[in-house]
């Protein structure tokens, strides 16, 4: 939220005689909720469609008390915000009201008098009864994914008779809703996104002239799901999903490097060696090809000092055995 105005200078300025800062700049906002209970004031401009009901947003907002520099509730921290959908992880109904008047890029000023923010007992002790409160909110990106979810409700036979474009656009949300959640580090929610978009287009004939478009979001998919999976350090699935991908494009260099990621962990170092030599030679200026590759060598020779090392132990015992014997 870096572009937004100053919230303490804007705030600061003399008030009006009778006035609070609040009342002094709800003046210049925009009625939105049709009774002055949610007021708005658009910092930047967004683009594209309006935020749509049901959909997953993607924010960053800072919540204030009058007379308060200090944000009382803030995820500008976080690294990368957690994605929320309307009517379900957002508790505030003013802020479900101004997400719905927001585009993406947008930065916006909101104020919420208490039937919209937290009503008239407050949140102690943080939040005093009949409190109004301002939000700055920026909306990154939204995700409709209220179609992928009621299309997921259908029957088999329902989903069988949509149009393919319909199966394809789902299979798209529900992987780029996969995305979302990888970049939050919940790999296991990621991988439950990426393979309900994989069991749609798999369940889907499509005719010759339009199966190349099932297997070109299918292959993003199964490269998805084999990086997910060695998240979760489960390298034999990851490895699964790799060399289906491969099916599908026996040259793709995400691919191979995945494969060999699964079989360098799964200490099959030959087989690792052989997709990571394939991916390079694809690619043959990726950095991290090579540093696994680089790291590959180092495994394996650690590998064969200890299978030398066991060997002369168990010669040694042999020969010391016989000694006695």
């Amino acid at each position: 939220m870096g572009e937004s105005t100053q919230l303490s200078e804007a705030l600061r300025r003399d008030d009006p005689p009778g006035q609070s800062q609040y009342q002094r700049i709800s003046q210049k906002m925009l009625d939105i909720s049709g009774d002055r209970g949610v007021l708005k004031d658009v910092i930047r401009e967004g683009a594209g469609d309006l935020v749509t009901p049901d959909a997953s947003v993607l924010v960053k907002y800072s919540a204030y008390l009058e007379h308060m520099d200090k944000p009382f509730d803030s995820n500008c921290f976080r690294k990368t915000p957690r994605l929320m959908k309307l009517g379900e992880d957002i508790t505030l109904w003013g802020m479900e009201l101004g997400l719905l008047s927001m585009r993406k890029g947008e930065l916006a000023r909101f104020l919420f008098k208490p039937p919209y923010a937290y009503g008239a007992l407050g949140c102690p002790p943080l939040i005093p009864p009949n409190a109004t409160v301002l939000f700055e909110i920026e909306l990154l990106d939204f995700l409709n994914s209220a179609e992928s979810d009621e299309f997921c409700a259908l029957s088999a036979e329902q989903q069988d008779q949509s149009p393919l474009q319909k199966v394809l656009k789902v299979a798209t949300t529900e992987k780029e809703l996969g995305n979302y959640l990888f970049r939050q580090n919940r790999f296991y929610d990621a991988k439950v996104r990426y393979k309900r978009a994989l069991l749609l287009l798999r369940r889907r004939l499509a005719p010759p002239e339009e199966q190349h478009l099932v297997e070109a979001t299918k292959l993003l998919i199964l490269l998805n799901l084999s990086l997910a999976y060695l998240k979760l350090h489960q390298p034999t699935t990851a490895l699964r999903y790799g060399q289906q991908a491969l099916i599908i494009d026996q040259k793709n260099a995400k691919a191979l490097f995945r494969c060999g990621q699964a079989c360098v962990l799964l200490t099959d170092y030959e087989q690792a060696r052989d997709f990571l030599v394939r991916a390079q030679k694809e690619q043959p200026f990726n950095h991290d090809i090579n540093n696994e590759l680089k790291k590959l060598a180092s495994y394996y020779r650690d590998y064969m000092d200890r299978e030398k090392e066991m060997c002369h132990r168990m010669f040694a015992s042999h020969e010391n055995g016989s000694t006695v014997g």
